[in-house]
């Protein structure tokens, strides 16, 4: 969870009213915050640092440590947290957000080139007209752009902030790629100029910036922002300008957010802007910008996109545990700056959800935010009116009681990934991936994650090849779930539990697989019959070696198979010793 520092004296002058340290606690509590600790600026470097002497010239300040929930990005500065607690105690109406047109009529404009398609595609930008900074917004301002970083950005890989004194540069404003080598300029808070390249090397020993650097470092090209005149205002994710730098002095704000994430760039931007719009002139409003696409297309930000939703009362008062009327509910959903209204003779409550509010993505959101406001405490505890006795899902039974005598005859178990590559399932076992019955992931971000699995097979043998040089044999098992396409359910898939077990020594240990199978189905009572029972016949499976493999039959239907897996097979998993191989089905067994 994010913990925001907040200096006592700013809070009280912001929320206008003096609160002591359990007032405030019980404040934060009822808001659905937690306050972490109360501590001074000289408790904290004597804690970090234990310098006596650095602590004397720190200041005595109280500063509050509130911890804020990690999707709550409009708490995480001074001005969203006491914009919250304003509304929360109904001092201020939540204020409604909304962009507008610059003055002059001619909005900035930045262009996306194609070159940066290949490093970071995507870029906003939006900007703060007739801003007023003091040293305390100033500060808070630059603080929210680094939690923000290292929060929803996730350390700027997702999202990189730029900020800029509009009026030292002149739009409209480039986007681009360049080579490191040809990169060259002055960066914050540097004296001269250098390269992309020098650049890497000085920050390399930055303990700031260095953990940022292998974002773009392997990468041909960097990202680049110029405005017309040909002033590069910024190195994302890496760096700003000086020549742009933004000081107390600065009167209109220019933003810019680079990505790798489009909706998380919108979001950004909606949280910076929306935050610190009411230094404005007029206060919560933002000037909007135009990006260019590199295809030609535009598109206009910030949105601060108000949306609603339609929530029925019995419903929320249901999940919730209470009973009260829509307009209570309203009033306490208004209190989470989240604008309510009655609708159809007080059945329903529509909501309005402002772009502060990127936390909230379905109705269970909404509920939860009823529950904060009305106050967990005050939620009585009821007895449900049928009483019903808790019992184990039987499959999971069925499970854990196979998983311990699979255990006491000499298996060790072992846990395996649900996700494998391709290659995992098709090319490694000698099968085609097309007749596989796998769901594939539309965007890997790996090639160990393509698909989920077909078979617990692979995922044991690949355990297996990186313990090789353990003492023979080896003999492991899992008991676990694979994924197949089933178009008779209505996702398209179903989870079938199989168990499945490797036998690896330096001959095959075909009897221990078969032994194995035999003790599993005395166990579940089944007798060894073609009839009422279980039988094995011999098939051909490739992934088996030829006149070693057998089909396992239970009440005429096939639940899996066991045998001698192929050489080619075990030499693919980079395995040398021959191995035997048992997979069921257990649902069958229910």
């Amino acid at each position: 969870m994010p913990i925001v520092s907040i200096y006592r004296d700013h809070l009280v002058e912001a929320l206008g009213q003096s609160l002591t340290d359990d007032e405030f606690d019980d404040l934060c509590f009822d808001f659905g915050l937690e306050l972490d600790e109360v501590t001074s600026e000289k408790d904290m470097i004597m804690r970090e640092t234990g310098s006596g002497e650095r602590a004397k010239e720190a200041s005595e300040a109280v500063i509050y440590k509130v911890e804020v929930p990690a999707n709550r990005y409009d708490l995480l500065c001074l001005e969203g947290l006491v914009r919250g607690l304003q509304v929360f105690k109904e001092q201020i109406p939540s204020p409604r957000y909304k962009r507008v047109p610059p003055a002059s009529g001619e909005m900035q404009k930045l262009y996306i080139k194609p070159s940066t398609q290949e490093v970071r595609p995507h870029c906003v930008a939006a900007v703060l007209r007739n801003i007023t900074f003091t040293s305390e917004s100033y500060n808070s301002f630059i603080d929210l752009q680094d939690k923000l970083h290292q929060n929803l950005c996730r350390k700027r890989a997702l999202v990189a902030i730029g900020t800029h004194d509009l009026d030292t540069i002149k739009g409209p404003f480039i986007y681009e790629a360049k080579p490191p080598a040809d990169i060259k300029f002055r960066p914050l808070n540097q004296t001269k100029e250098y390269n992309a390249v020098e650049l890497m090397d000085l920050y390399s020993v930055d303990s700031h910036l260095r953990h940022y650097l292998p974002i773009i470092r392997d990468k041909p090209v960097y990202p680049v922002i110029y405005d017309s005149c040909g002033v590069l205002l910024s190195m994302p994710p890496i760096i700003n300008g000086d020549h742009s730098k933004i000081t107390l002095d600065t009167r209109n704000v220019f933003i810019e957010c680079t990505a790798t994430d489009l909706t998380k760039a919108k979001i950004v931007l909606d949280v910076l802007v929306t935050m610190f719009s009411q230094y404005c002139a007029e206060p919560f409003t933002v000037e909007q910008a135009e990006v260019i696409q590199c295809d030609g297309s535009s598109a206009i930000y910030p949105e601060l996109k108000h949306w609603e939703a339609v929530l029925k009362v019995d419903e929320v008062n249901k999940k919730v545990g209470i009973r009260e009327s829509g307009e209570t509910i309203a009033t306490l959903l208004t209190k989470m700056c989240l604008k309510s209204e009655v609708i159809e003779d007080g059945s329903k409550v529509k909501i309005d959800i402002p772009p502060t509010r990127a936390d909230v993505i379905h109705a269970c959101d909404i509920i939860e935010d009823v529950a904060i406001a009305y106050g967990y405490n005050n939620i009585k505890k009821t007895i449900p009116n049928s009483g019903t006795i808790a019992a184990e899902f039987s499959l999971n039974k069925l499970t854990d009681l196979l998983r311990q005598e699979v255990a006491m005859v000499g298996f060790t178990e072992a846990l395996t990934f649900s996700l494998c590559s391709q290659d995992d399932i098709s090319v490694k076992l000698r099968k085609d991936i097309k007749s596989a019955p796998a769901v594939h992931i539309s965007n890997p971000k790996t090639l160990e994650f393509q698909v989920a699995r077909t078979t617990l097979l692979a995922g044991i043998m690949k355990t297996i090849a990186s313990n090789k040089n353990m003492p023979l044999p080896m003999k492991l098992f899992e008991i676990s779930d694979v994924i197949l396409k089933d178009n008779n359910y209505d996702v398209g898939v179903r989870n079938e539990r199989r168990l499945c077990a490797v036998h690896y020594n330096k001959n095959p240990g075909f009897e221990v697989i078969h032994g194995l199978l035999d003790r599993i189905m005395q166990l579940l009572a089944v007798p060894f019959s073609r009839e009422c029972g279980y039988h094995i016949r011999s098939c051909e499976d490739a992934t088996y070696f030829p006149g070693r493999c057998a089909e396992i039959v239970y009440k005429g239907e096939v639940i899996g198979r066991l045998g001698v897996l192929h050489p080619d097979v075990i030499v693919k998993f980079d395995l040398s010793l021959p191995c035997a191989a048992l997979e069921i089905n257990i649902h069958p067994f229910l």
